[in-house]
């Protein structure tokens, strides 16, 4: 049983360099292609370690290696990532995190870091453009070691402080890294490797690093398994002369011409019959080939490769493939295994929805640490039905969708027009938790002034010097509250618990006012008041309460000088009736 080479996945933030640095590696020009220079589609290349050698050059002189190369995947976005699954976790066995050296770790770096964390995936990290570090020469496809010896003390001592940087941030991920070539125990330590994609720079350093690491402590994992093919579909396409095909990775065992393959969709999986195999050459993009893709009668783990079929209806990225032999029966049960959903769910929470299996899963894992309950959750875009189940909690917290990278159909558009609900959507999982988070916190906030408006809170004022503006009829004086808050309509009562009326209007300067609070001077009428009787210039009067309202206080989240306040009322009114507020 041989060895097969490691599937490796390229993660990172938009624009920080993932296409252009395996453009350098494999001597193409995939990402000048693209949209907007933007990845659009899942790529797969495969670098055979005679190019690995040729990169590598000196530093792998003496070296020797059973892997036979590097099958790298190019995807949109780490969401594109945790669609690729195979047997329940990553499809990648290890993968390459990009961090531009200017602009340090982003929102996409957090999340596939998360992501990694998540499935359990050893990466290192590409360092990504310090051929911009102010003052470095670079050299063309030169590594890192040599090229760091060239340099001045100033543009190395620049790159030392931005890696140190990048350290720091990854440290409060919890994640240990360090320059590769300082790393003692690679098990420990994240490999953090300098490269430019722009001019080669470093990249024979990442190469040794990544295949270094597959042979020491893969190499059990990377047993050339036999039998069957399994694969994962990458993406379904169009393709001129053949019609729908799909792009696979195939991950272990052989997918032969003519084989019946079960594939999964969104419902039941289908199996339909391989009419043809198309293989890229070696270092040429399955998504964008430089040469015409070669026929092949068969091929084996671990795979790039694109099928026809006899029937795709229905599939859809990142759904298992199945060769079937025999009755079928342990393919499709298999196949029923990996495209099983396990999410916990809760009688009480919120829905949510995702592109794929993997994304779902990954967003549930994010909301289960958030400690955010799922009611209900499904794969696909959101609709109609979603919206109606939503919008029925008694909670206004459950009456949500997390929607992660889907749409919502014309009739559910229509149906939350009128819904009472909230939808959330966002590319990035932990950024849809942080934006129902911030609005769950909001909507906490907005009830809790409610509730505050809905029933008097603790207040106490003192009457100014100087400042009776009226004697009685009502009474108008000048007042500084001392603590807590008054509002027109309360009810006063004095230090012992005299009642001395209401609180018929309060003003500030020319401007009625609803209310006051600690530390603000107004000026108030008092009814059922005659200065100089009921009460006296400087007299501290209270705000009345239920006794009822005074119980649910002490459970409620008020200041210290709100509840300061609250056990002053409380003992003048227990004068009275010793148990009162109890």
């Amino acid at each position: 049983m041989g060895t097969r080479q490691p599937i490796v996945s390229v993660l990172g933030h938009v624009d920080h360099g993932k296409t252009r640095l395996l453009d350098c590696v494999r001597g193409t020009s995939v990402a000048a292609g693209e949209a907007g220079l933007i990845t659009q589609h899942i790529g797969a290349t495969e670098v055979p370690i005679e190019h690995i050698r040729e990169v590598c050059g000196p530093l792998m002189k003496g070296k020797s290696f059973n892997v036979p190369g590097l099958l790298f995947i190019d995807t949109p976005g780490h969401h594109s990532f945790i669609t690729l699954r195979a047997r329940g976790g990553s499809l990648a066995d290890l993968a390459v995190l990009v961090i531009d050296v200017k602009e340090g770790i982003k929102p996409q770096t957090i999340e596939s870091i998360r992501i990694l964390k998540q499935f359990k995936t050893p990466f290192i990290i590409a360092l990504n453009k310090i051929d911009v570090i102010p003052g470095w020469r670079s050299e063309t496809n030169r590594p890192f070691v040599l090229a760091e010896r060239a340099q001045d003390p100033g543009p190395v001592d620049d790159l030392n402080q931005r890696l140190y940087r990048n350290i720091a941030k990854l440290a409060e991920e919890g994640l240990f890294a360090e320059r590769y070539d300082r790393i003692d125990d690679f098990r420990k330590t994240i490999a953090m490797v300098p490269v430019s994609a722009a001019t080669g720079e470093g990249v024979p350093d990442l190469l040794l690093v990544l295949i270094g690491l597959a042979q020491r402590f893969l190499e059990e994992a990377l047993e050339a398994e036999e039998g069957p093919g399994k694969g994962t579909i990458l993406e379904v396409k169009e393709e001129r002369g053949l019609g729908q095909t799909v792009d696979v990775i195939l991950y272990a065992g052989t997918v032969r011409k003519g084989d019946r393959v079960a594939l999964g969709t969104r419902n039941e999986p289908i199996v339909t019959k391989v009419k043809a195999i198309l293989k890229p050459k070696a270092l040429d993009e399955i998504r964008d080939p430089r040469d015409r893709f070669r026929s092949v009668d068969s091929v084996s783990a671990a795979a790039g490769v694109k099928l026809s079929c006899q029937s795709l209806e229905g599939v859809v990225s990142g759904a298992p493939l199945r060769v079937i032999k025999g009755d079928g029966g342990e393919a499709l049960a298999e196949l029923d295994a990996e495209t099983e959903i396990n999410i916990e769910v809760q009688d009480e929470g919120v829905s949510v929805k995702a592109d794929a299996i993997g994304s779902l899963e990954a967003l549930a894992y994010e909301a289960k640490a958030a400690g955010i309950p799922i009611r209900k959750y499904g794969v696909g875009d959101i609709s109609r039905r979603d919206v109606v189940e939503a919008s029925a909690s008694n909670s206004v917290f459950n009456r949500v969708i997390l929607a992660f990278n889907v749409n919502a159909t014309p009739d559910a558009k229509e149906a939350m027009k009128s819904a009472d609900m909230k939808m959330f959507s966002n590319q990035v999982v932990y950024r849809l938790i942080e934006e129902f988070q911030e609005w769950t916190a909001e909507q906490k906030r907005l009830l809790e002034a409610e509730k505050r408006a809905e029933f008097s809170f603790p207040g106490k004022f003192m009457i100014l010097p100087n400042c009776v503006f009226r004697v009685s009829k009502p009474a108008i004086v000048g007042v500084r509250v001392l603590a807590g808050r008054i509002r027109t309509g309360q009810k006063v009562v004095t230090a012992d618990g005299r009642d001395v009326g209401r609180i018929k209007s309060i003003r500030s300067g020319e401007d009625a006012a609803k209310e006051a609070k600690q530390g603000e001077e107004v000026a108030v009428a008092l009814d059922s008041v005659t200065v100089g009787r009921q009460a006296d210039v400087e007299d501290v009067l209270y705000v009345d309460l239920r006794e009822a309202a005074a119980k649910q206080l002490q459970a409620m989240d008020i200041t210290e000088d709100e509840r300061m306040t609250l056990e002053e009322l409380v003992r003048i009114k227990r004068k009275e009736s010793p148990f009162w507020g109890m």
